[in-house]
């Protein structure tokens, strides 16, 4: 479970009493007696941009020893903990016995406690960026990382203790409520475990698309010797590839991603479309750490410490994947799973898509059983990843579909032996999925991921593509790059986008007249609420062969029948405050 990390950005208290700060500033002086932990450790610069990314911005902390934070760059957020909505019970001031730079490049936040009772008397630190100017436009990929050591704390003596590394949407700044605004949690650690959590939060508060307070996240992952050294945590919002998506790491290895298609479209322009500004904050107790068995307690040491080498802020401009993708992607993520059964609400099918190999989907126990997921259209298959729970199959088929009907076997085995497998294999379809005849334990059928590789072809199980590349026209373009022809030139990198009114439309021109059996359409975020497929033979008189008034966006296939040479979709509202922006229309046909 995890609980909401944010809120206060107005109205902060003044801080602690003169005489509070003086007893702190006696308290520091003991424990700075030796070196501290930060000094021990080498200071590092920021290192070189990853590939194709450039810096933005970066911070070394390489100020004067008991300096505080450049308030330029950094604000500090001071005041009781109980204001922040999530039940934290230390006040946060901005005395250098709890924020300051060791003079060794480092930055530290330091939890202090003082009197004997354990829940009460704790002083610490939070900051944010002044800026609240880091973010991807669209198309884009930004990254922001930091290298950390973790409160040098454990199990049994580090209960209540909440380091964190995360950032907030601008708009909250500016009167956009929590979650709505967006949170993505970079770096979180509780009560001394050794760990980290990537979340994001989002949409509504309760509940909601984004399952409030808790958010979505990668769940519990280890993070060895985070607690004792300095690691890399980063995150990357990219919006060059479609779906958009967050990406998670830890030293420099993708631990969790989430797609787009996690929420409605919306919900996620709300939460990632606007630049953040980055927090760090050292929080003790509150409803995360509760939620792992509470703290802080008799047993919690003073003097714990999150210490920061340095952060920085990258960007790429347009650097993202286009049609086909990169070898390697794992194109089944993310995309619609469904399955012949689930043993329960807490292993759904989609779980075993979600990037996430944390969770998965586990079926009835009981023979046979299948797991099926949607590309959206065909794709030429190259490899199959199976991440088998210890309840995996002993006899199973990887089976290809054009329709979710008819099924081919493309890999089949009797003697499997569960873990992690990764098949060759050869054979094209929009569906694909495993279907487990065999079980090797008493147990169904269980898998933490299913993931696909392979390029864009094959059957369409609606006829031949007959849009791409032809002639594309469309009522407006927002703006140069947002072109009509962007729609239908096979490169999910590139889109169109219109103007932002209603109604609007785009056109492609056949060539000549078809049978039209298929239209695919992969909406950006800014989709139509309302919209018509229309046909015509003179690209004046037109008829609607499909039409809607409840779009959901995304990835839709929508099964049509009509004929004519010209084929298009006319928004006639938008469900966003934006115009109509398609990465790809389709028209499938004979």
């Amino acid at each position: 479970m995890h609980y909401p990390r944010q809120r206060r950005i107005k109205g902060w208290a003044a801080g602690v009493t003169a005489a509070a700060t003086l007893a702190l500033v006696g308290i520091i002086a003991v424990l700075n007696a030796g070196t501290s932990d930060a000094a021990q450790l080498a200071a590092a610069a920021a290192p070189a941009p990853p590939p194709g990314f450039t810096l933005t911005w970066s911070d070394e902390f390489n100020g004067a020893a008991n300096t505080g934070v450049n308030t330029g760059t950094w604000k500090y957020d001071t005041g009781p903990g109980s204001t922040f909505g999530t039940g934290e019970i230390e006040t946060m001031t901005n005395s250098t016995a709890n924020v300051f730079q060791d003079g060794g490049g480092h930055l530290v936040l330091r939890a202090l406690h003082s009197g004997t009772d354990p829940r009460a008397g704790w002083t610490s630190g939070r900051i944010e960026t002044q800026a609240a100017t880091f973010g991807a436009d669209a198309g884009d990929v930004v990254r922001m990382e930091s290298s950390i050591q973790q409160p040098n704390v454990t199990t049994a003596n580090g209960a209540g203790y909440w380091p964190a590394f995360w950032m907030l949407g601008s708009t909250l700044r500016t009167g956009t409520t929590w979650p709505t605004s967006g949170e993505v949690d970079i770096l979180e650690d509780i009560n001394g475990r050794s760990s980290v959590f990537g979340t994001l939060h989002c949409g509504t508060n309760p509940g909601g698309p984004c399952n409030e307070s808790t958010g979505l996240g990668s769940g519990e992952r280890a993070c060895a010797g985070c607690q004792t050294g300095y690691h890399t945590y980063a995150v990357e919002i990219d919006r060059s590839k479609s779906p958009e998506e967050i990406r998670w790491y830890l030293d420099g290895a993708n631990y969790f991603t989430l797609p787009a298609t996690r929420v409605d479209a919306t919900t996620w322009n709300n939460a990632v479309h606007h630049p953040f500004f980055i927090i760090y904050d050292l929080a003790m107790g509150g409803g995360f750490p509760d939620a792992f068995g509470g703290g802080p307690n008799a047993a919690t040491i003073s003097g714990g410490q999150m210490n920061i080498d340095w952060v920085a802020v990258y960007n790429k401009k347009g650097g993202g994947t286009t049609s086909p993708p990169p070898a390697g992607t794992n194109i089944a993520q993310g995309k619609p799973t469904t399955a012949s059964s689930s043993e329960n609400a807490g292993t759904p099918a989609s779980a075993a898509t979600d990037g996430n190999a944390g969770t998965r989907w586990s079926s009835a126990f009981s023979d046979p059983q299948w797991l099926q997921v949607d590309l959206g259209q065909s794709y030429n298959l190259t490899s199959v990843n199976l991440n088998w729970e210890a309840a995996y199959a002993k006899a199973f088929q990887v089976q290809t579909s054009n329709d979710g009907t008819n099924w081919t076997s493309i890999y089949s085995t009797t003697t499997g032996t569960g873990g992690n497998q990764t098949l060759n294999v050869s054979g094209s379809g929009r569906y694909v999925r495993v279907y487990g005849t065999q079980r090797a334990t008493a147990y169904g059928y269980s898998l933490y991921e299913f993931g696909l590789t392979g390029t864009p072809g094959g059957g369409t199980g609606g006829g031949t593509l007959l849009s791409q590349g032809k002639a594309t026209t469309a009522s407006s373009t927002e703006n140069a790059t947002g072109a009509a022809a962007n729609a239908t030139d096979g490169n999910t990198g590139t889109r169109w986008s219109s103007a932002f009114s209603d109604p609007q439309w785009l056109r492609v021109d056949l060539g000549a007249t078809h049978t039209i059996s298929k239209v695919n359409l992969n909406w950006e975020a800014a989709y139509a609420k309302a919209f018509q497929i229309q046909t015509s033979n003179d690209g004046t008189t037109w008829t609607d062969i499909y039409s809607t008034t409840t779009g959901t966006g995304g990835n839709q296939s929508l099964n049509v029948a009509g004929s004519g040479r010209y084929v298009r979709m006319n928004g006639t509202q938008r469900a966003t405050a934006y115009g109509y922006s398609l990465w790809e229309f389709q028209v499938f046909g004979s």
